[in-house]
């Protein structure tokens, strides 16, 4: 019985890396960040606010007692402060060997109507982020010819909705940011990739959860016929972050309950 004890181990053990989870004081972020840790990881909790941060290391601790988990907050739409903390990192902690990129926002305005501001918020959270701190950490990593790139892309990378049309760009821009990492970065030992969460009961969708109508049109729309639960989505993402997955790359991996493929 030992053998296939070895070989998931080997395969999808994280003990011994360091994963940096951006936007991972709450919702997906978070419960990937914990789901990580289970798996062995060192985690790292980015964010921009310094008390939510705190928090979040104290319910991860409190999950998982001995994890090894360090707070880094930056702004990861703020390019040189981006540099400046991961370059700080590797020079005090070690190695940053899996970033999992899932700091974003949501605006929801029909597209007539949609302010611009909110539009430029939306791309410079949604991916000019996945810019600033793919690049900051992917130098360190190819330097060693080793690392793990995890962009967190969306359903409405493939599908759009009313009232979302931005955040659907912003989404397909991702999953083709992620197809350059992985061409340009590839070559240097990265796996590159991303995961494309459908409908989850998180903070972000709280407005959609809360509303009966939309939810009983979720149910009937999807495949599963349900919400899909935060801790669904660890498992794409310890695949993605262990030696299992050494020749995935540029790949975005849908977990959608099935929305994406039916009519």
């Amino acid at each position: 019985m030992s053998a296939p004890n070895n070989f998931l181990e080997t395969a999808f053990g994280l003990t011994g890396r360091r994963a940096l989870v951006t936007g991972s004081s709450q919702g997906i972020g978070f419960a990937l960040a914990l789901g990580l840790a289970k798996a062995g990881a060192a985690i790292v909790l980015n964010g921009r606010n310094t008390d939510k941060l705190k928090q979040a290391h104290a319910d991860l601790i409190k999950e998982v007692p001995d994890a090894d988990v360090l707070t880094l907050p930056f702004d990861a739409t703020d390019h040189d402060a981006v540099r400046v903390a991961v370059d700080d990192f590797e020079a005090n902690h070690g190695a940053i060997d899996i970033l999992v990129n899932n700091a974003g926002m949501q605006h929801r305005t029909p597209l007539a109507d949609f302010p611009a501001d909110k539009f430029d918020m939306l791309l410079q959270t949604n991916v000019a982020s996945v810019f600033h701190v793919g690049q900051a950490v992917a130098r360190h990593m190819i330097e060693r010819k080793s690392g793990k790139i995890i962009n967190i892309c969306s359903v409405q990378t493939a599908l759009a909705r009313p009232g979302i049309a931005p955040y659907t760009a912003t989404k397909g821009a991702v999953a083709n940011l992620t197809k350059g990492m992985a061409t340009d970065w590839a070559g240097f030992g990265l796996q590159c990739n991303a995961i494309a969460p459908g409908y989850f009961d998180t903070p972000l969708n709280a407005a959609l959860v809360a509303d009966p109508e939309f939810s009983a049109w979720l149910e009937k729309r999807t495949p599963a016929a349900r919400w899909g639960k935060v801790e669904e989505l660890v498992g794409a993402c310890v695949f993605l972050s262990s030696p299992a997955s050494s020749f995935v790359n540029g790949h975005c991996l849908y977990v959608d309950g099935a929305i994406s493929v039916s009519l």
